[in-house]
Formats: structure tokens, C-alpha cells, sequence
């Protein structure tokens, strides 16, 4: 893992929103932790570069282009596949380490080739288009070995970031769900990961679970023209990353449990489960690799009850590097969850704006999983009490772009009540649309 000098990274600062007060025998406390890194060296953006290379951190970028039979029907997303892998190549930072990886039931090294990862530059990246126009599609699928085969080229160079590209079009039907569960788990912490989709033969909750488990994005290209922009949209983020394994470490003291944190803008991830310890009391949740951006984080912490006028500190939240020598750098920003007994309901009854914001946010993206699994399974009234409660949801909260999803699987009658028909016909495309990001929030109006 690398050491960060302060001239090199982004300044990290925390903003802590909650109503601290509790009623007498009150045991729960939210807050929404705001993190946000500024000053980086954004690849793209107008603010300056600070690293003293000139080149941005050391980065090592792998591209898994599906090659399976299935991508030559139609052969339009073979074509956009290859145009989307250049553009991207394009978009490498020289100095870059990168490598194209075709998968299919096996993973094959379309370039550089011999187990290492070229050099991006003018003629590497040439050689590599070069190569990309010898992918043609046959054989079967077996993501896992995908992700193995790039996790062993990302971890074969001495860099500060590890990411990976992963494009499919069809079904993982050449390994068990166990295997690729494995494969996730085996590379959680070593590289980060963005999945796509393209066209409509895929599985949502395949490609979204690869995202989640190695803390990437997720999309549906539905039309394979699209690809190339998304790909290069995707390339120009993973420039920018500058911190890579950043962990928000929450210490609590004694008689106070975590019941969750979740990452909750700009996707909802619960991060509960993925706790490592960190010391007495102390816990670290992954967040994945920073640029100059800004995320939100729910916090819920239970505390041991109170009397009134009584006040603690229910949770200490900072931002911290994890070590290869179980030492941590910490990032320097802070933040403190507090606990006050009040007899005043007025003070104790009131719930924070962003708490109230963000719970919501993360009802409607639940709300919208359960209603089209209901949906796929026949169950249409139970489909569409949740689907119109998703409506109610994104119209209150001001999620427009989900309410514009949610109006092309359902016949919207009142969204103030949720009042809604499932529509008889849905276009494939627009439901998996709807299923892919329904974890897309929008940030509270601050």
C-alpha cells in the first residue's frame, strides 16, 4: 500500500448532520456523514495538477471485453465493444499500466500478452487498437476467471490505484453463482471494478453485485452505440481516482452497537457487513479509490438508554488508509455522532432533514428491487403496492431521473399517493434500466 505525502492527494473534510437529541429511554441515534476530497489533481477538471510527476498517482487499468457467441447477435456489439475498448485506451494517462482481457468461458490476454500489463503511450495504445481488431466473438461465459486473470495483471505492478473494466452481454452459464461468489470475495480491497451490460441478454443482479462487491459502478448500455462515450466517461473517472483504499473508520464506546452504515449518495451500498476490525471498539468500512468528489453516508448507532440532561458521544467517524503493517494514515478529517436526553419532544421528535432525505432515498431504491422481483415472480398487486409506493418515494424526494424510469414500467394515476397501474407491455431495455439503477440517489438540498 502507498504512503501519500499531503502535496499529492485531495483534502478530505467530514460534515456530520443529525438531531442529536433523544427522548428519556431514547436508544437510537442517525446521522448522515457528508465526505467530500478537494484540491486533487482531477484528471479533466480545471483545477491543477499537484503531483510531482506531473502525471497523476501511478494507476493500473484492466479492460475484460466479453467475447462470447452471443456478441455477435447482432454483430453491432462486437463492433461497439472493440470501439469502445479504444476509445478508452485513448483515454489512458501515459504512464498508465493497462491490459485488454477477452473473456469468454476462459480469460485470454489480448494485449500486452506474457502476463504483464504494457505502458500507455503513443505506441502502445496504437498496438493495443491494433490488437482489439483480432477480438471476435465464440465460446461461452465464465466471468470469475475474467476477474482472476485481471487481479493477477493489476497486482503485478507496483501502483497506487487498481481498476478494472468489466463488459458483458449474456449470463455467467459456465460457473456456478458459488464460484464467481468466491472470485468477488478473493479480489474484494485488491481493485476496484465498473460492470456493464450491454443489450438485454444479461442478468441485472449479476453485473450490479460485481460492482457492489469490488465498490465500482454499474450500468445497462442498451444500445451498443452507446458504449464508446460510457467507456470513455469511465476511463476519465478512473484517471481522476487519486486516494485508492480508503476506509471510514467508526469507533463507538463501551455499551453502543452499530446497527448499519451505508453509503447512501450518490448510490445506496450498505456497508455493514463488510466491517474489519480496527482496534478496541474500533471498525473500517471500504470505501474504494477518491478524486475530487463528494459522498454521504448513514450512520445508525445504538445507544445504551439515558436520563434526562445526559449526553455522549455515541460514534467517532474518521478517514483512514489501511496499512500492509495493520497501521492505518489517517486522512485527517473527522467527524462526532452525539446523544443528548431531552425532555423537550419538540427537540426529540424532529427528524434531520438529510437523515429523513436519505432514508427515504434508500426506501425507494428497496422499493423498486421488490416491486419488479414481484413483478418477474406474477405476483402484480403486490408489484404494484411497491412500485407505486417507489413513485410516491422519488416524486417526494425530488428523484426525477428514477420517477422518468419508474413512468416506463408503470401507469402513474396520483404520485402524491402512489397510486399507480403496471403497464401491460414494458420494453426489456427500460425495466432493466430501472432495476440496474434504482440505487441512484439524489443529494439533499442542502
Amino acid at each position: 500500500m502507498a504512503n501519500f505525502s499531503k502535496s499529492n492527494v485531495p483534502q478530505f473534510s467530514m460534515d456530520v448532520y443529525q438531531n442529536e437529541y433523544l427522548p428519556e429511554g431514547g436508544r437510537e441515534v442517525n446521522a448522515i456523514v457528508t465526505v467530500t476530497a478537494t484540491g486533487g489533481g482531477t484528471i479533466g477538471s480545471s483545477s491543477p495538477q499537484v503531483y510531482p510527476q506531473g502525471g497523476g498517482p501511478s494507476a493500473a487499468v484492466a479492460v475484460m471485453v466479453d467475447c462470447s457467441g452471443s456478441m455477435d447477435y447482432p454483430p453491432t456489439k462486437m463492433r461497439g465493444a472493440r470501439d469502445a475498448t479504444a476509445a478508452a485506451i485513448d483515454a489512458l494517462r501515459d504512464g498508465t499500466h493497462f491490459a485488454v482481457i477477452g473473456g469468454t468461458h476462459v480469460a485470454t490476454e489480448v494485449y500486452p500478452g506474457g502476463g504483464r500489463l504494457a505502458i500507455a503511450d503513443a505506441t502502445t495504445r496504437e498496438q493495443a487498437k491494433r490488437a482489439l481488431r483480432g477480438l471476435a466473438a465464440g465460446g461461452g461465459t465464465a466471468i470469475g476467471t475474467w476477474l482472476r486473470l485481471a487481479d493477477r495483471l493489476l497486482n503485478s505492478a507496483d501502483v497506487t490505484i487498481r481498476h478494472g473494466i468489466l463488459l458483458t452481454d449474456g449470463r455467467n452459464e459456465h460457473e456456478s453463482p458459488e464460484d464467481l461468489r468466491a472470485t468477488l470475495q478473493a479480489c474484494a480491497g485488491r481493485f476496484t471494478c465498473d460492470a456493464r451490460g450491454v443489450g438485454t441478454d444479461w442478468e441485472v443482479k449479476e453485473v450490479t453485485g460485481i460492482a457492489s462487491a469490488l465498490l465500482g459502478s454499474a450500468d445497462i448500455v442498451a444500445d451498443p452505440a452507446g458504449l464508446a462515450a460510457d467507456f470513455t466517461r469511465m476511463m476519465e473517472t478512473a484517471m481522476g481516482k487519486e486516494v485508492a483504499d480508503v476506509s471510514l473508520r467508526v469507533w463507538t464506546p463501551v455499551g453502543t452497537a452499530i446497527r448499519f452504515v451505508k453509503q447512501v449518495a450518490p448510490t445506496v451500498e450498505d456497508l455493514t457487513t463488510r466491517r474489519t476490525e480496527a482496534g478496541p471498539r474500533a471498525g473500517d468500512y471500504p470505501t474504494g479509490s477518491w478524486g475530487d468528489e463528494s459522498r454521504d453516508y448513514h450512520l445508525c448507532v445504538e445507544v445504551p438508554a439515558a436520563g434526562i440532561g445526559q449526553e455522549m458521544l455515541a460514534a467517532r467517524v474518521s478517514l483512514v488508509v489501511p496499512q500492509a503493517d495493520n497501521s492505518a494514515q489517517n486522512l485527517g478529517a473527522q467527524g462526532l455522532v452525539r446523544a443528548v436526553w431531552t425532555d423537550d419532544m419538540t427537540a426529540s421528535t424532529s427528524i434531520n432533514p438529510q437523515v429523513a432525505h436519505y432514508t427515504g432515498q434508500a426506501e425507494l431504491a428497496q422499493a423498486i428491487q421488490q416491486g419488479l422481483d414481484l413483478r418477474k415472480a406474477g405476483d402484480f398487486d403486490g408489484a404494484t403496492a411497491k412500485l407505486g409506493r417507489a413513485v410516491q418515494l422519488a416524486g417526494a424526494s425530488g428523484n426525477a431521473d428514477t420517477a422518468k424510469l419508474l413512468a416506463k414500467v408503470v401507469d402513474v394515476v396520483d404520485a402524491a399517493t402512489g397510486t399507480v397501474r403496471l403497464k401491460t407491455k414494458v420494453a426489456e431495455a427500460d425495466e432493466m434500466t430501472l432495476e440496474t439503477r434504482s440505487t441512484k440517489t439524489v443529494r439533499v438540498k442542502k
